[in-house]
């Protein structure tokens, strides 16, 4: 039998070796993003930015079918806002950036310091989430009953001064969107926390092929006061959990400290219930280590900024006038096409350079199809087609597909449909493969995350629902084996015994993993 060839890939580290370093030559070698010179935040590049366009635009669609409506509040917050809400200020305290200037003058020796004359009256926090502010425009806007529920959403940008950071996952600056609600009663309230999470999970699963667990969080992981905190998390390739997107139900906490009441039909005041539900630019960096490989990215074509790309094999001499204008022909007729509910997105990349080059940068970019066209295809009326998840031949060459032209304009969006879907089947085959659910006990779950394993993976175990002191005891056995309990997936099978960790009657079942 013979040995399959040596594959030479397009990147220096595998994932298998440094998943970390993986992770960031990816991002690099896709054009992602870059450091931008102020620890923590980043230059998000054409590239990486327009994944994120796609991903904010289909999800706009869908916070605008539910009857959300947008709107934009002020990147600077007053102190006095959060003082309101004692429980909330403390769990984002230490990560607030503060204003306390409004001018800046020399210093004598060619610097400039702060204005000691101008020092505010009282200092502005960089927002690090809305729920202070929108809940004043909130006490403003609603007067009865007749005004709820009132639904909105923000997109924006965010600051939270990380002490570690890393692209796309964890920044200082972030961009995301975050929905605020207010409604008459728990019902309504919890009704919507709900729908936030179940958006969020087809969501993943449809458009970014991320298959994701939905279900509640465990009582010290909860957004700081809220009532019940619910989250999608996500597996990444290297077993660690990710979490792509939260839901909160918040009670009437929030409503209380900003004083957002209505008049009921009785004509009685009520504190209204709020929920926030938010998703971020941490999505991308989860399509990444979803999807990603030792050549690069793979981009799911849902989300990708171009669909199809198509490189002439450009000799600088006379014949270039007639391929470039056979290849603008099958740019306007696969582009005629569409896929996944809209129109192909198509690049005819007419740069200079060497195909080869511009092949392998857009390989490493993760474009679903690239296409190349050479003089002898045009002639031939062919394409020659290269298909993100089908890389390599047996041999250990770029398995290019030689279809005629016609032929690859019929099935091309059959082509983008299965790619899409064999990204999802490729994630959810290799998340479920590495979820165990037969631990019972606290050193079987040692042993388990102590063997030797590269990629752990995720334990499913039964769960006492511990608050309290006994909760903190748990977590704190938890973090000495560097792991985190995720959530209770809303679909989880009955408990089956005692809680490995408590001892007592297990309520519920939930996942425990290492996460990012």
């Amino acid at each position: 039998m013979n040995k399959p060839a040596a594959i030479r890939h397009a990147l220096s580290v595998k994932r298998e070796d440094d998943f970390a370093q993986w992770y960031q030559e990816v991002i690099s070698e896709a054009e992602m993003a870059e450091e931008s010179g102020v620890r923590g935040c980043m230059v998000i590049k054409p590239w990486g930015y327009g994944i994120w366009e796609r991903i904010q635009r289909l999800m706009d669609d869908r916070i605008k079918a539910a009857g959300v409506q947008n709107c934009y509040f002020p990147l600077f917050i007053p102190l006095s806002y959060f003082a309101k809400e004692a429980e909330h200020v403390e769990g984002f305290a230490k990560e607030m950036a503060v204003v306390t200037h409004h001018r800046l003058i020399g210093d004598g020796e060619g610097g400039l310091v702060p204005d000691p004359e101008a020092k505010l009256e009282e200092p502005l926090i960089v927002r690090p989430t809305s729920e202070t502010v929108i809940g004043a425009a909130m006490s403003r806007w609603i007067q009865s009953w007749r005004d709820l529920p009132l639904l909105t959403n923000q997109w924006a940008n965010v600051v939270r001064w990380e002490m570690r950071t890393r692209m796309f996952l964890r920044t200082s600056e972030f961009l995301w969107q975050e929905g605020h609600t207010a409604h008459a009663n728990r019902d309504d309230a919890m009704g919507e926390t709900l729908r936030a999470l179940e958006m969020y999970r087809d969501f993943a699963e449809t458009e970014l092929a991320m298959p994701v667990i939905a279900g509640e969080k465990p009582e010290n992981e909860r957004f700081p006061g809220a009532v019940a905190t619910y989250s999608i998390e996500a597996m990444m390739q290297d077993g660690k959990a990710l979490q792509a997107g939260t839901s909160h139900y918040l009670g009437t906490a929030f409503a209380h400290a900003a004083g957002i009441q209505y008049q009921d039909r009785e004509g009685t005041q009520q504190y209204c219930h709020t929920t926030s539900w938010g998703t971020s630019t941490r999505m991308v960096g989860g399509v990444i280590m979803t999807h990603g490989d030792d050549d690069g990215l793979r981009v799911p074509p849902m989300i990708a900024p171009q669909q199809v790309v198509i490189l002439p094999m450009l000799r600088d001499n006379d014949e270039d006038e007639a391929l470039l204008a056979y290849c603008e022909d099958l740019r306007s007729a696969v582009a005629a096409q569409s896929a996944l509910g809209e129109p192909l997105r198509v690049l005819l990349d007419k740069r200079p350079g060497k195909a080869t080059q511009k092949r392998w940068a857009w390989v490493k970019k993760g474009a679903p199809i690239v296409l190349e066209i050479g003089g002898r295809d045009a002639a031939a009326g062919q394409v020659s087609m290269l298909r993100r998840d089908r890389l390599w031949n047996a041999a250990g060459k770029p398995d290019f597909a030689a279809l005629a032209k016609d032929d690859f304009v019929a099935r091309v969006a059959g082509e983008v449909e299965a790619y899409q879907d064999v990204l999802y089947t490729q994630a959810r085959e290799r998340r479920d493969a590495q979820i165990v659910r037969d631990i019972d006990t606290m050193d079987a779950l040692k042993a388990f995350y102590s063997e030797d394993k590269r990629y752990p993976g995720w334990v499913e175990v039964n769960w006492s629902k511990p608050t309290g002191e006994d909760l903190d005891a748990v977590v704190k056995q938890l973090k000495e084996l560097k792991l985190t309990v995720r959530n209770v997936p809303l679909d989880a099978a009955p408990p089956t015994g005692d809680c490995i960790f408590t001892g007592r009657p297990a309520v519920e079942r939930i996942y425990v993993a290492r996460a990012y």
